[in-house]
């Protein structure tokens, strides 16, 4: 009887073992199989994003090569924690952008981007190749890019401080508090980034969505132009491109809007729309007193046909701001405004005319800062010149009255 019980125990144990294995055996059998089918559908994606084109482009670039770098999805996924929401930095239009840290510790911003047409793959491919030759200190740069997922993963260098529009429109604490003069800096810099940009880079490039939200500021505050998601390369001798008409509203071009032909005008407009923001500190889109939303551009255009700049601007650029630059500023993005593409300033003239209103502001400063040296000076003179007559003074008025104490004492022993 014992037998046969010992026998049913090392039969069940075995048929438990043995189920054990083929559950085991199963689940390794599975996860491999689901290892495979990722493998191959990453070999597509990157395939069907042109991942040996691009890898051709850059190898054939020797400064591309050294600057730009294709990641596989698990390098982004360990970076970002597998893409953890506290990770994410920011949404858009065009995507989620997500903190990163690479494993030699260098800290990234990945961009994870929404579904694009498989039509836009081979332009998209062909902006990142162009945008791995650009080096310009304040276009944000950009690291390298991911093709193994269905829609490519764009890696660039993580800028600390935020954006410009998070400088200028959230009250708070934790926020970079901007003089005037990080303002005109700024602005300047973008510019600059801008018209290399348009005329300076191999190849054109419009930006398409050109606001204070894409300009973001470094450790010193300085500028970098982000989010070429929407940009637009054009052959160099063509002066636009039909697109869909894309942008973010407050910041429209209306001819743009109207015509669909997108031009380095329409990032003109845009910027002039940015300077604004930087003179009177609103949104683009903003609440009137009435409570309805209006936009920037509207209320500037409409109150300075009645209306000096100083009056209209915001308290701190008054207080910080001469009169000069206020009315120079003003004037600038009044004509980045108008509503003929043709009529607009073109960037090279855009930060030539900030540059210019910088080198006044500069020069205005170190004027003052001589004036004031040389105040002080003939305060430190008139005082040496006052110390030196009290001290004589004083010298008399002690040698005075010596002179009649010795008088006194002598006529004081003489004989009556």
């Amino acid at each position: 009887m014992d037998q046969f019980r010992y026998v049913g125990i090392v039969i069940g144990l075995s048929s438990g073992l043995g189920m054990l294995l083929f559950g085991l055996t199963t689940i390794f059998l599975v996860q491999r199989w689901k290892r495979d089918v990722q493998k191959k559908l990453r070999r597509k994606y990157f395939r069907r994003n042109n991942g040996l084109l691009l890898e051709q482009l850059i190898s054939g670039d020797e400064n591309a090569s050294e600057r730009t770098k294709i990641f596989s999805l698990e390098e982004l996924k360990r970076a970002t924690n597998n893409f953890d929401p506290a990770r994410i930095l920011g949404r858009g239009g065009h995507g989620t952008v997500y903190k990163g840290i690479l494993s030699n510790q260098h800290v990234v911003a990945i961009k994870k981007s929404q579904i694009i047409r498989e039509g836009e793959i081979s332009d998209f491919i062909n902006e990142v190749a162009i945008l791995s030759q650009i080096n310009h200190r304040n276009i944000v740069k950009l690291f390298g890019c991911c093709l193994e997922t269905e829609v490519p993963l764009l890696v660039y260098d993580f800028i600390p401080n935020g954006s410009l529009f998070e400088s200028l429109h959230h009250d708070s604490s934790n926020m970079v508090s901007l003089t005037w003069n990080d303002c005109l800096r700024i602005a300047s810099e973008a510019a600059g980034a801008l018209c290399y940009l348009h005329s300076a880079a191999s190849i054109s490039i419009f930006h398409r969505n050109v606001k204070s939200s894409n300009i973001l500021l470094d450790t010193n505050n300085a500028a970098k132009v982000s989010d070429f998601g929407a940009s637009r390369v054009v052959p160099i001798d063509q002066t636009h491109v039909a697109t869909n008409v894309q942008g973010t509203f407050g910041y429209f071009d209306p001819e743009y809007y109207q015509t669909g032909q997108l031009n380095e005008k329409s990032d003109v407009y845009s910027f002039g729309v940015v300077l604004l923001e930087l003179l009177i500190r609103k949104k683009p889109v903003f609440t009137a007193e009435s409570g309805m939303a209006e936009s920037l551009c509207n209320y500037f255009l409409l109150e300075i046909r009645s209306r000096q700049p100083k009056e209209i601007v915001a308290a701190q650029v008054l207080e910080e701001a001469n009169e000069e630059e206020i009315n120079g500023v003003a004037s600038l993005a009044e004509k980045c405004l108008r509503l003929k593409g043709e009529e607009r300033p073109t960037m090279k003239e855009v930060e030539t005319t900030l540059q210019q209103l910088r080198m006044n502001r500069t020069n205005s400063s170190q004027v003052d800062r001589a004036v004031e040296y040389e105040m002080q000076g003939h305060q430190s003179m008139a005082m040496s010149l006052a110390g030196r007559t009290y001290h004589v003074t004083s010298q008399r008025s002690q040698n005075a009255c010596y002179s009649l104490e010795q008088e006194f004492l002598a006529s004081a022993s003489l004989p009556r």
